[in-house]
C-alpha cells in the first residue's frame, strides 16, 4: 500500500531552520508528485508548496516563497522541504501528500498545486517559538 512518513519536524527559534522529510513507497515515485500542507490549531488547512517528481517543476505559495524550499530525490523516494527564516506563524502540523494519479492534470497543462492529493502521511509538528 501507498505510505507517506513525515520526519524532521520540532522546536526551533524564530529565524532558525528546519528540514522536513517524506519518505514515500508503494507507488511510482518518479511518475507523481508530493505536495506539503499543514494545519495549525483552529486554522484551515494549508497548500504549501509541491513539485512533480518526473520534470521537477515547483509550485510555492506566497507565504513561504523565498523562505521555504522543495527537492525530490527521486533515487531515495524522498521528499525534503528546507524551511528558513522560520516564523512562529509557521508553527503547525506539517503533512506530506501524494496524488494518485497527474495524468490528466499534467496534459492539462495543470502545476502540481492543482492535482488531487490522495495518500497521506501522519504529520510532523514544527514549533517556532519567539
Amino acid at each position: 500500500e501507498v505510505q507517506l512518513v513525515e520526519s524532521g519536524g520540532g522546536l526551533v527559534q524564530a529565524g532558525g531552520s528546519l528540514r522536513l522529510s517524506c519518505a514515500a513507497s508503494g507507488f511510482a515515485f518518479a511518475d507523481s508528485a508530493i505536495g506539503w500542507f499543514r494545519q495549525a490549531p483552529g486554522k484551515e488547512q494549508e497548500g504549501i508548496l509541491c513539485i512533480t517528481n518526473g520534470d521537477g517543476s515547483t509550485y510555492y505559495a506566497d507565504s513561504v516563497k523565498g523562505r521555504f524550499t522543495i527537492s525530490s530525490d527521486n533515487a531515495k523516494n524522498t521528499v525534503y522541504l528546507q524551511m528558513n527564516s522560520l516564523k512562529p506563524e509557521d508553527t503547525a502540523v506539517y503533512y506530506c501528500a501524494a496524488p494518485e494519479d497527474i495524468t490528466t492534470a499534467q496534459a492539462m497543462g495543470l502545476n502540481c498545486s492543482h492535482y488531487e492529493y490522495d495518500y497521506w502521511g501522519q504529520g510532523t509538528q514544527v514549533t517556532v517559538s519567539s
